[in-house]
């Protein structure tokens, strides 16, 4: 069709010739017209309305969209404006425009239906279709440069008598409250995030600001501003599932090898153009196998982590469980898992006895194997193996971590020497990383000093556990001594053996030494007055490696090594005490003998570390029970109870503390060293003790808070 004429003017009075657009072959609207010809000769509607009585053959628009053109069956061309024709049918009103806005909205033409929207409004500042026009107008063209100024144009409508128009303002959310509700999800986000990450696709380290700028240029920001602006209420529960997918990251859990590619080796170069080369290839399959999991974002801790800036190594070490815990997926490579091996090569992997690989399972929430060949342990192809029943049995049973721990772990100071314990089997390279590796576990944050040697990085850890929570199951432990504190023990694995469970004392026994107990005045007396000592002792405070310990303290009387261990590495002690029975004490250092008739100036005391629990009250901060074998809380039922008048419930809590005490317990050896100051005497087996009877109760009567080095 030859380009036309746009000068063309015409009026046409019958709206209805829009249904013909589309038809190759339609009756022309009746109208009447004058007709002329432009130079080329074509005939063109001018002037007065003209009315036509012939069939039309076809209909067509102009390129331009302004020209409607229909042709008869005699070659005859006729034009009309689009616009006048409209302008005719329609007036030059409000209404005229919202029509063709319309009209230019099914056609797909923003631009032109943002054009009339506005005219609308000029016309008519209080139309609440001109709004909604240019609203749809805008959506349509994607103009979110104009969206803060449609919002600023909405808000002065606030006083109008329309209450429409009032509370349109409050459907519309602007373009900065939008990029404000990103910015706090990105925030949000990144504040559990790794300082550094790789771009998985781009295979080059990022910063989070490098991180915040690729979202901001990407196809995702743009697509979320146009879903979320404008029309409200704000969507942030669907900003924060986008910001939280793009921003989300992969771990890798891993053994260290030799010549681990480091941040120098990578930043600033694509991670895919090295050399495919040793533990190299290991970076590209890992970030590879993230990418082709739908992930943008990866983390190793080779190449994430300056090793050269200590404070930013310091705050990587305090981090790195949140770290894990919250990403989108953590990977563990077993590099000695071979593609054939069948279920137990997990348990035997070497990856399972390094000392950081106990946070970085229990961390993560969705955590996948995967072999040497990069394939997943097993062929197991669910989504996440800790939902795997046979995966699960097996890292139960080669960790001695239960299974509810190993699938939901809550990190804490609860259950202090049970976690303890699942560090004991554990190496790590560096001999300060078997403290460090367990701050995450405990939930808590301590300077990172490389340097400061095992036992004092330990120290620091155990001194921080029984200062925050005064548990004193960090306690028991046999081997030696640290030189951190002489409570403490030198190595972790001195937690290794299970705590010695002691027998336990029935309810129906209970009740009967209760009831035993209550026809004795004196020991009903010396129980109260116990009770009220104890329940008014302090708790376990650490602070500069002294530790301030309550204790029931049973002062020794004689020490007598047994004959014949002349040549052995340990030696065995007959020990008596104030209160309590007779015992065997074996250790590896040698005691200094003494008897009431042999005395010794250095006094050495047998003690039960008193532990809150025994009392029977509710810790309302955490109403968990301790470990098996040491104190546990106890609170009387009802059923208990039922007996008793209600006035008596603290006698019988009184009656039961003093059952409780006369029950064998772990004890600890101290030395007096100047003053009141003590040291512990470490032993290779536990130290179990009992006092003598429970009515012997006043020789319980020592209570002290201890202070030991």
């Amino acid at each position: 069709m030859p380009e036309m004429s746009s000068s063309t003017s015409t009026t046409c009075p019958n709206p209805d010739m829009y249904s013909s657009l589309s038809s190759s072959s339609a009756s022309c609207c009746n109208c009447s017209a004058t007709t002329e010809k432009d130079d080329g000769g074509v005939p063109l509607l001018s002037g007065q309305p003209l009315k036509h009585t012939k069939r039309v053959c076809c209909v067509a628009i102009s390129p331009n969209r302004e020209l409607l053109a229909i042709g008869d069956n005699d070659g005859n061309v006729r034009l009309w404006s689009i616009k006048n024709t409209l302008s005719a049918a329609f007036g030059t009103g409000s209404s005229y425009f919202a029509r063709r806005s319309k009209v230019n909205l099914g056609l797909k033409l923003h631009a032109e239906a943002l054009s009339d929207a506005e005219k609308v409004i000029e016309l008519n500042p209080s139309s609440y279709l001109g709004y909604e026009l240019m609203h749809a107008a805008l959506r349509g063209a994607h103009r979110h440069d104009s969206f803060e100024a449609f919002t600023i144009m909405l808000s002065k409508l606030d006083n109008t008598s329309d209450p429409r128009i009032r509370q349109l303002h409050q459907q519309y959310v602007g373009l900065s409250e939008v990029e404000d509700a990103i910015r706090r999800a990105i925030h949000a986000k990144l504040e559990n995030a790794p300082l550094r990450l790789i771009d998985t696709s781009a295979g080059r380290l990022c910063n989070q600001d490098a991180q915040i700028n690729a979202f901001m240029e990407s196809t995702k920001y743009e697509e979320l501003l146009y879903s979320s602006d404008m029309h409200g209420p704000l969507q942030t529960e669907l900003i924060k599932e986008v910001v939280a997918k793009y921003f989300g990251w992969v771990m890798l859990s891993h053994r260290w090898e030799r010549k681990e590619p480091l941040l120098c080796d990578i930043q600033g170069r694509d991670i895919y153009d090295l050399d495919p080369v040793g533990t190299v290839v290991k970076l590209q399959r890992f970030c590879q196998v993230a990418r082709a999991a739908g992930h943008r974002w990866a983390w190793s801790d080779t190449c994430c982590i300056d090793q050269n800036n200590n404070v930013e190594l310091g705050e990587s070490v305090n981090s790195m469980f949140i770290w894990y815990h919250y990403s989108a997926l953590t990977i563990v490579y077993l590099s000695d898992v071979l593609p054939w091996s069948k279920s137990g090569a997990l348990a035997n992997s070497i990856w399972n006895t390094r000392g950081w690989t106990v946070q970085e399972f229990l961390a993560p929430r969705i955590v996948l194997f995967y072999r040497v060949d990069w394939t997943l342990y097993l062929d197991d192809r669910s989504r996440n193996h800790k939902e795997s029943v046979s995966i699960m049995r097996e890292m139960e049973r080669s960790t001695g971590i239960n299974a509810r721990a190993l699938i939901d772990f809550r990190p804490g100071t609860r259950d202090t020497r049970e976690k303890l314990r699942w560090a004991s089997n554990r190496y790590t390279t560096r001999e300060e990383d078997i403290a460090y590796s367990l701050f995450g576990i405990f939930d808590i944050k301590l300077p990172v000093i490389y340097g400061e040697k095992r036992q004092k990085a330990l120290g620091r850890l155990l001194q921080e556990i029984i200062a925050h929570s005064g548990d004193i199951t960090a306690l028991d432990w046999v081997g030696q001594s640290s030189n951190f504190n002489s409570c403490l023990p030198a190595d972790i694995s001195s937690y290794k053996a299970l705590p010695r469970t002691l027998p336990p004392l029935s309810e129906h026994d209970m009740q009967i030494s209760v009831s035993t107990l209550r026809n004795n005045i004196v020991a009903v007396e010396s129980a109260s007055k116990m009770y009220a000592t104890l329940k008014n002792l302090g708790i376990p405070r650490f602070s500069s490696a002294r530790l301030q310990l309550p204790c029931i303290v049973f002062p020794l009387t004689e020490v007598g090594r047994r004959p014949g261990q002349d040549g052995t590495r340990c030696f065995t002690y007959d020990v008596k005490a104030d209160g309590l029975h007779d015992l065997l004490i074996t250790m590896e250092d040698k005691l200094v003998e003494f008897s009431p008739e042999r005395r010794t100036q250095q006094t050495f005391l047998l003690v039960r570390p008193w532990n809150r629990h025994d009392l029977g009250l509710i810790n309302f901060a955490d109403q968990t029970q301790g470990l098996e074998g040491w104190p546990k809380p106890w609170s009387p039922s009802d059923d208990m109870l039922s007996g008793y008048p209600a006035h008596d419930e603290l006698a019988t809590r009184e009656l039961r503390l003093i059952v409780r005490l006369a029950q064998p317990f772990r004890a600890l050896l101290l030395a007096q060293q100047w003053g009141e100051e003590y040291k512990r005497i470490a032993s290779d087996i536990n130290i179990i003790a009992q006092a003598r009877d429970m009515a012997s109760v006043d020789d319980m009567m020592d209570v002290r808070m201890l202070e030991i080095l």
